[in-house]
Parts: structure tokens; sequence; C-alpha cells
């Protein structure tokens, strides 16, 4: 049993551990505001992108000259996953949600026979995926260091990515991250970026402020679609990387309240159980104590 000195020194140890995860969690939960409101504000522009290129894409898809950002190289066989994590931890299992259902999804596909690369954005990405998939590693991102990731870190992100795809290193572009529901609740999800995912228009779900089941309207472009696509699909391409890094940043101030919230009960249920302790052993050499003078009384 640990004697007196090694109990107040564990007590004070943890009430330390205790004020600096309360402190965390008073950040966190500050930084979250913030970005909760930052990715909630960048859904309906990604979802309005979306609905542009279901209307546009259907239109240029078919033809020969299509942009390969639309249709890809025509080949489905080497699959490039960009995987958006954070670049701290601290924050539960929220980089170990994202880094399990990566692996699952390289997994998959090679099971398939496909050829897998792997470009991590944050730091903890990489880490976890390195142990298993050093060598389908192409790259990693990171923003350690940065106050703020804007809109430019992602139009870089999706600079690299038109660049790979032209010297023809990939044919599918899927991005993996973490979608923000709630503080308790941060989703692993996938998205095809390249070729660009063209669903129905009539099944692109109604922005906010139209009536469901709404009639769609048919639009007249000028110059043309495939004009338009050139100057369109590079800027989808970069909004969806920067909502995935919203979303990512979101979950992460999220899953580190929470982590912090709970580490900081842990703490004080263990400060309990060390005093209880402390008192206990104290209370048992004060009775040692008073026995042995006692005995020593009655000896003389």
């Amino acid at each position: 049993m640990a004697n007196l000195k090694e109990l107040r020194g564990r007590i004070n140890s943890v009430k330390s551990t205790r004020k600096i995860t309360q402190a965390m969690k008073m950040v966190a939960a500050a930084k979250l505001r913030r970005a909760q409101s930052q990715a909630e504000a960048a859904r309906p522009y990604a979802e309005r992108m979306a609905r542009m290129l279901a209307s546009l894409g259907q239109a240029v898809a078919g033809n020969p000259d299509a942009p390969k950002l639309l249709v890809g190289t025509g080949a489905d066989q080497v699959h490039l996953l960009v995987v958006v994590t954070a670049d701290r931890g601290l924050a539960g299992p929220f980089n170990t949600n994202v880094g399990r259902h990566a692996r699952a999804h390289i997994r998959k596909l090679e099971a398939a026979g496909k050829t897998v690369k792997v470009l991590t954005v944050g730091r903890k990405g990489a880490t976890y995926l390195k142990r298993e998939f050093a060598s389908r590693m192409a790259g990693e991102i990171t923003f350690q260091g940065k106050k703020r990731v804007g809109f430019e870190d992602a139009n870089a992100i999706a600079l690299r990515l038109t660049g790979m795809l032209e010297a023809g290193e990939f044919d599918v572009c899927t991005l993996i991250y973490n979608r923000f529901r709630s503080v308790i609740l941060q989703i692993p999800t996938d998205q095809q970026l390249i070729p660009a995912e063209l669903p129905e228009a009539a099944a692109v779900p109604a922005a906010s402020g139209e009536a469901a089941g709404e009639a769609q309207a048919w639009y007249e472009y000028e110059p043309d679609e495939a004009t338009i696509l050139a100057q369109l699909l590079p800027k989808n391409l970069a909004i969806q990387i920067y909502r995935a890094i919203l979303e990512s940043a979101a979950g992460e101030h999220g899953a580190r309240m929470n982590a912090m919230d709970n580490a900081t009960r842990n703490a004080g249920d263990m400060i309990n159980k060390l005093t209880l302790t402390y008192n206990r052993t104290r209370q048992a050499n004060i009775t040692r104590e008073l026995i042995e003078i006692i005995s020593g009384a009655e000896a003389l």
C-alpha cells in the first residue's frame, strides 16, 4: 500500500490533470461554435453546386471530349483515397474512426483487384495508415501550426489532384472524412470526387426554401455547357474538399470537447477514490500509533 506522501502526490497530480482537461474542454467548446457555423454554412453551397453539375453534366457526359474531372479517365483500376483527419489527438475515437473506415475501404478495393493510393490531409491520418499501408502512401498534407485553414488551402489540394489526374496517376478519386452531426456523433463518410457523381436532377434533394417535389427548372447556358464546366468542375472539386475540411474541423472540436469532459469526470472520480484511500490510510496510521502508545504505557 502506498504511503501518505505518495498518495498526496498522486492526488495533486490528478488535480493538475483535471485543470488541464477542463481548460481544453472550454477551448474546444469555444472553437466548436465557429467551426460548426462554418460547416453548416458550407453545406447549402455544396448542395447547390451538386444540383448545377447534375444539370450541366448530363448533357456533356456522353461527349468524347468531356472533361476528365467529369468523366474520369475511362478506367477503374487505380483508386486514390483522400483521407481527411485532424493534426492533433486527444479527441477520443475521432481520428481512429476515419482511419478504420479508410482501412476497410482500402481492403475492399484491393480484394476486388484494384490498385490503391492514399493521400492524407492531417497528421493523425498519416500516422494511422502508415502502420499498415506505408507502400500505398502518395503524399501527406498537414496544416499543423496554422491557425485557420481557408479556401485557398483546399484549392491547393484540388490543384494537386488535378495535376495527378492529368499525369494519369489515378482513375478514381474518393474523399473520406468525418461528417459532423453533433457533439457526440461524427459519421465517417466517403464521397467520390472524380469522376464527378452526377445524380439525376429529379433525385437531387431540394435545397432549403424549395418545396419537396417542386418541378425542376430548365436552364439555358451561355456560352455553352462545356465552357462553363471547364470553370465549374475545378471550383466544385475545391469546394467539396473545403466542405470536408470544415466538417472534419467541427467534428474534431466536438469530439475533443466530449473527450475532455469525460476525462474531467474520470479525474474527479479518481480524486475521490484516492482521497478516500488517503483518509483511510491516515486513520489507520493514527490508530496504530495510539495503540503503540497505550501498549507502551501499560508495559510501564
